[in-house]
C-alpha cells in the first residue's frame, strides 16, 4: 500500500515537472515569438492543470512585463533595419566661429594718376595742305603723325569725304582719327554759339591738356580771324582746320601746326581762350 502510494507521488510528480517545463517552453515561444501562452495553456486540461495554469500565467506575465515583479527584463528581440535613432547622424547646430579680432586697418587710399606735365610739345611730321581745300586731310595727317601713322592727303581726303567745298565738320575728323589709330580716344567738341563760354574755353584747355600728355594731337575746326602771342594775324573767313601739338603754362598757351603755312614757319602760339573763340561755330576732336 505504501509502494503503491509512491509510485502514484512520483508519477504526479514526473507529470508535473513534465507539465512544467513543457509549460515554460510555451511561455518563452510566445515571448520569441509575440503570441500570448494562453494557447498553449488552455490545451491542458483544466481539471488536472488548475494550479499549474496559474504558474504559468504568473510565469508569462513576469517575462513578457520585462521584470516588473522583480524578474530580470528580457532583452528585446534584434531586428535587421538598425531603429531610426541609430540610423541617423548627430544633429548639430550651426554656430558662427568667431573670426580672430583684427586690429583696425586704415583704409588705403586710391592710387590717383599722375599730374600732367606743366608744359608738353610732341613729336610730329609737318606737311602744308596739297590743295586749298585739303586742310582737313592736311590737318589730320599731321595729327596721325605723331602716332606714327603715315597716311597720304589724297587718301585721308577721300576716309574724310572731303570735296572742293572741304571737309563738313569735326565729327569726320573724329571718325577717321579714331579709325586709323583704332582707339576710341578722340570725341569731338562742339562750340556753337558765336564766342565761346568760360566754361567752354576751360573744357577745351583740360582736353588740350589731357591729349597731348596721352601722346594725340587734337585736331581743331576754326573760322574767322584770330591774333596769336606774337601778333601774329590769321584770317579763315570761310572755315579752316588746325593741329594743337603741344601747350604750356599747364595748357593755357597752345602750340598750332597751321597746314595753309608752308615751311619752317608753320607754327605758332596761341592762348586758350582766343583758340576757343576761333572755334565758335565750330568744334574740335580731342
Amino acid at each position: 500500500m505504501k509502494h503503491g502510494i509512491n509510485q502514484r507521488l512520483r508519477h504526479a510528480l514526473s507529470g508535473r515537472r513534465h507539465r512544467t517545463v513543457l509549460a515554460a517552453a510555451a511561455v518563452l515561444a510566445a515571448a520569441a515569438t509575440g503570441s500570448g501562452v494562453a494557447l498553449s495553456v488552455a490545451q491542458q486540461p483544466e481539471a488536472a492543470g488548475g494550479a499549474d495554469t496559474v504558474a504559468v500565467a504568473e510565469l508569462g506575465q513576469s517575462l513578457t512585463a520585462g521584470g516588473a515583479g522583480g524578474g530580470a527584463p528580457t532583452a528585446a528581440p534584434e531586428t535587421t533595419a538598425p531603429s531610426t535613432a541609430a540610423a541617423a547622424p548627430p544633429t548639430r547646430t550651426a554656430t558662427a566661429t568667431p573670426s580672430p579680432t583684427r586690429a583696425k586697418e586704415s583704409p588705403k587710399k586710391a592710387e590717383e594718376p599722375p599730374a600732367p606735365p606743366e608744359s608738353k610739345l610732341l613729336d610730329y611730321t609737318f606737311q602744308a595742305q596739297t590743295t586749298y581745300y585739303y586742310c582737313g586731310p592736311a590737318a589730320t595727317r599731321i595729327a596721325l603723325s605723331v602716332r606714327d601713322a603715315q597716311l597720304s592727303q589724297d587718301e585721308l581726303a577721300s576716309r574724310l569725304g572731303t570735296t572742293v567745298n572741304g571737309t563738313n565738320s569735326a565729327e569726320d575728323t573724329t571718325r577717321v582719327l579714331n579709325s586709323v589709330t583704332r582707339s576710341n580716344f578722340y570725341r569731338t567738341t562742339a562750340i556753337p554759339g558765336p564766342s565761346a563760354t568760360r566754361a567752354q574755353m576751360d573744357r577745351l584747355q583740360a582736353d588740350v591738356v589731357h591729349a597731348i600728355s596721352n601722346g594725340y594731337a587734337v585736331v581743331a575746326n576754326i573760322a574767322g580771324s584770330a591774333t596769336d602771342i606774337a601778333g601774329g594775324w590769321h584770317s579763315y573767313p570761310g572755315g579752316h582746320y588746325l593741329t594743337v601739338v603741344g601747350y604750356r603754362d599747364d595748357g593755357r598757351t597752345v602750340k598750332i601746326a597751321d597746314p595753309a603755312i608752308p615751311g619752317e614757319d608753320s607754327y605758332y602760339w596761341m592762348t586758350t581762350i582766343d583758340l576757343a573763340n576761333w572755334i565758335a561755330t565750330r568744334g574740335y576732336s580731342a
